[in-house]
């Protein structure tokens, strides 16, 4: 066992899927297919990449992280996910970035929006666009835009973790706070501190 075995091994995640919601009846993220999934690991400061052909990998890996954080993890990129699962992604344990603030504001808000008022700068891309570069071949370019995506998501949250709060555009496009729970937790500080020591 080296010193590394010993960090905790957050994993931020998103995935990509291979189909729109309207191409398959709906809001039914379990018929969506996996493109791609992306992982950064704090343990092994580094992303992997995850393909369809991978995703019970995928799963494993996230089923055996100390804490998987993501934007919209239990509404869409678990539900993605479950019919490569056995139809359940249960037990992992998990901080939903959208779900925290969700609670405290009473609505949701977009990661775009958080990204551009919180670091000042947005997504590479979307979810249409990603959706055409898998059927044009061009994996590599899905690939790139879920990393970018994780790395947006894991700069959000250190932001949060730092400073108590995100902020986001109001109906008016004022910036607002909004306080993040997770910078409050002492345990998940001490751990995200022995994870980036």
């Amino acid at each position: 066992m080296t010193a590394r075995d010993t960090v905790p091994d957050v994993l931020f995640f998103d995935l990509e899927t291979q189909f729109l919601f309207q191409e398959v009846g709906g809001r039914f993220p379990d018929r969506l297919r996996l493109a791609c999934g992306v992982v950064w690991s704090t343990r092994w400061r580094r992303f992997e990449d995850y393909l369809e052909d991978q995703a019970s990998l995928l799963v494993e890996r996230l089923r055996g992280a100390d804490l998987v954080v993501g934007f919209n993890l239990l509404a869409f990129d678990y539900p993605v996910l479950a019919p490569y699962a056995g139809g359940r992604l249960d037990g992992i344990r998990t901080l939903d970035i959208l779900r925290e603030l969700e609670t405290r504001l009473g609505h949701r808000v977009s990661l775009a929006s958080l990204a551009m008022a919180t670091l000042g700068r947005g997504k590479t891309a979307d979810g249409v666009q990603s959706v055409q570069w898998f059927r044009e071949g061009r994996l590599d370019l899905v690939i790139e835009y879920c990393r970018a995506d994780v790395q947006v998501t894991r700069e959000l949250f250190e932001f949060g973790l730092r400073h108590g709060y995100l902020l986001f555009p109001d109906r008016t496009g004022q910036r607002r706070r909004v306080e993040t729970p997770w910078g409050a937790n002492q345990l998940l500080r001490q751990m995200w501190e022995r994870a980036t020591a």
